[in-house]
C-alpha cells in the first residue's frame, strides 16, 4: 500500500535585503539631501593648511560637518585617527595653531587677541590650524593623547565666548533645534573652521560666508526631514502620586 503524500510545507519567499539610501557623487550625502548647489564649483584655496584630526565614531553621524569642509576647501585634509601622531604633520610644518577651549591646566587665545597681537604673523606666514573633531567626551580625550605632538610646536586657540558656566546653544537656534551644545561657545567642526579663517585669511569674510553658507543650507534640508515632537506629558514623582491619592481618598 502506498503511503499518503505529505504536503510541502509553505516556504515564504526569502526577504529582499533593506535598501540602502543613495548618495550623491559629489557630496557623498543623500540625494534628497544634496548639497551640491550650495558648494563652491571649484573648493577655494587658501594661505592656511587646514588638518582635521577626525575620531573614528564621527564618521556614523548623519550631521559631520567635517566632509562638507573637504569639499569647500582646496587645503583641507583630514585624517580619522584618536589623536595626531607626528607622521600627520607636514614635511615642513608651518607655525601651527589648534583650536580647542581653554581648562584648568592649559590657556588659550582667543581669535580677538590673535588677531590684536603680535603671536604668529599669519598675515605674511602661512598657518597650519588643527582641529580635533569628535563629540566633546572623545575630543579633550584627543587632544590630552595628542600633547606629547602640541607641546612646541601650536598655539592653543578658542572662539570667543567661551564660557563653561553658560548653557551651550545648538546649530541656529532660532531656525532648528539639531544638536545640543555642552556650553556657551560651543559649535560645530565646520563653523569652528569658518570663524577661524575668518580672522586669519586674507579674504577672511568670503571664505566664512561660503562655509556658513553651507552650514544654513545642510541645517535647512536637515529641517524638512524631522518631524515634530510632541510635547511629553509631565511625570510626576511617587510622592506627589501619594499626596494626590491621599487628597483624593480624604
Amino acid at each position: 500500500m502506498e503511503e499518503p503524500e505529505h504536503p510541502t510545507p509553505f516556504k515564504s519567499p526569502p526577504s529582499s535585503p533593506p535598501q540602502r539610501r543613495q548618495l550623491c557623487s559629489h557630496c557623498d550625502r543623500p540625494l534628497p539631501a544634496c548639497l551640491c548647489y550650495a558648494l563652491p564649483a571649484t573648493p577655494l584655496p587658501t594661505k592656511t593648511k587646514i588638518l582635521i584630526i577626525r575620531h573614528p565614531h564621527e564618521s556614523r553621524h548623519k550631521l559631520n560637518t567635517t566632509p562638507l569642509i573637504s569639499k569647500t576647501l582646496l587645503n583641507a585634509t583630514t585624517i580619522s585617527s584618536r589623536r595626531l601622531l607626528p607622521h600627520h604633520l607636514p614635511n615642513q610644518s608651518p607655525p601651527a595653531i589648534y583650536l580647542f577651549p581653554p581648562s584648568p591646566n592649559a590657556s588659550a587665545v582667543t581669535l580677538s587677541q590673535l588677531k590684536s597681537s603680535n603671536l604668529l604673523n599669519y598675515e605674511t606666514t602661512p598657518l597650519l590650524l588643527i582641529v580635533f573633531d569628535a563629540t566633546w567626551k572623545h575630543a579633550k580625550e584627543m587632544v590630552s593623547a595628542s600633547e606629547g605632538v602640541l607641546k612646541g610646536l601650536a598655539l592653543r586657540v578658542c572662539l570667543d565666548g567661551v564660557d563653561e558656566n553658560v548653557t551651550g546653544g545648538s546649530i541656529y537656534d532660532n531656525e532648528l533645534v539639531l544638536r545640543k551644545e555642552p556650553f556657551g561657545g560651543c559649535v560645530s567642526t565646520l563653523e569652528a573652521v569658518a570663524r577661524c579663517l575668518g580672522v586669519i585669511e586674507p579674504n577672511g569674510d568670503e571664505v566664512q560666508g561660503v562655509l556658513i553658507g553651507v552650514l544654513r543650507e545642510m541645517v535647512r534640508l536637515q529641517a524638512g526631514f524631522l518631524k515634530p515632537l510632541k510635547p511629553r506629558p509631565k511625570m510626576l514623582k511617587k510622592s506627589k502620586h501619594k499626596e494626590e491619592d491621599n487628597y483624593q481618598l480624604g
